[in-house]
């Protein structure tokens, strides 16, 4: 399941047929809370069970059956999900600063976990998988997201600024940046950047990166990059050192991985 660039999770089995997914942007405005949406539906329609990567972002799952309707927290390894499953929805990636507006916890708390959308939104998750579920068609449900995130953000704390620089500055980075040169370019101590990590996003800096550049290469993947053209671009030392890494962080080979990056895009209507 993708969301924008960022690969959510993938199936635990690998299924006849691909997921099928379409991926929107926010609106403008929400770009400082909201990574990004993704609508997904597995091949055969009904539910199943995923393998959840690891992330820089909580993700908000709405799936319209119901059974399945979940907020996963960001996290440097993967989670097999056995007995929980999702087929037919939209996932919503949210920043840091997202996870608190929105969801009314800070990301640290959420590190790590799979929790239930009722938890945090009560009632109002029916409401909102309900005028998903009545939206006409699939563009109209990143509309339908983009107006209700807009109101659940109106009264929004406002974010630890250098903090969230220092995250995006992570998520976009082509190449490995080391976190003292990080520190060096906001003008703070390479202390004081961890300490506020770990005060907003419940992540070292280092661990973000590392997140980030597996994330960058399962990107690559689901384009049919080639394992070697991955591993050159996405900054690791060598191939064996991607090949281990791809293994610790997602229990996969890299080619077992692409056997489950198996995605076609959902028509807009």
């Amino acid at each position: 399941m993708a969301a924008v660039s960022h690969v959510h999770s993938v199936p635990v089995r690998v299924h006849p047929a691909p997921c099928e997914t379409i991926a929107g942007h926010p609106h403008p405005r929400l770009r400082p809370y909201v990574v990004g949406y993704g609508g997904f539906r597995s091949g055969s329609g009904a539910a199943v069970r995923h393998r959840v990567l690891p992330m820089n972002l909580v993700t908000m799952i709405v799936d319209f059956a119901g059974p399945s309707r979940l907020v996963t927290g960001p996290g440097s390894s993967a989670v097999v999900h056995e007995q929980t499953a999702w087929g037919d929805g939209v996932a919503i990636g949210l920043t840091p600063a997202g996870a608190t507006a929105v969801l009314g916890v800070p990301m640290r708390e959420i590190v790590g976990g799979t929790f239930r959308l009722a938890d945090f939104l009560g009632g109002r998750e029916v409401e909102l998988a309900e005028r998903l579920g009545e939206a006409p068609d699939r563009p109209t449900w990143f509309a339908v997201l983009d107006e209700y995130l807009t109101a659940r953000l109106a009264a929004a704390p406002q974010p630890d600024g250098l903090t969230m620089h220092a995250w995006w500055r992570l998520q976009r980075s082509a190449d490995r940046l080391r976190i003292s040169a990080l520190a060096d370019e906001l003008d703070v101590g390479r202390r004081n950047l961890e300490l506020r990590f770990q005060r907003e996003v419940g992540l070292s800096p280092g661990a973000v990166a590392r997140i980030a550049r597996f994330q960058r290469a399962v990107h690559m993947l689901t384009r049919s990059a080639g394992l070697l053209r991955t591993a050159v671009d996405c900054g690791y030392a060598d191939q064996p050192h991607f090949n281990r890494e791809i293994r610790a962080m997602s229990g996969l080979t890299p080619t077992q991985l692409c056997a489950f990056l198996q995605y076609r895009e959902l028509a807009p209507g």
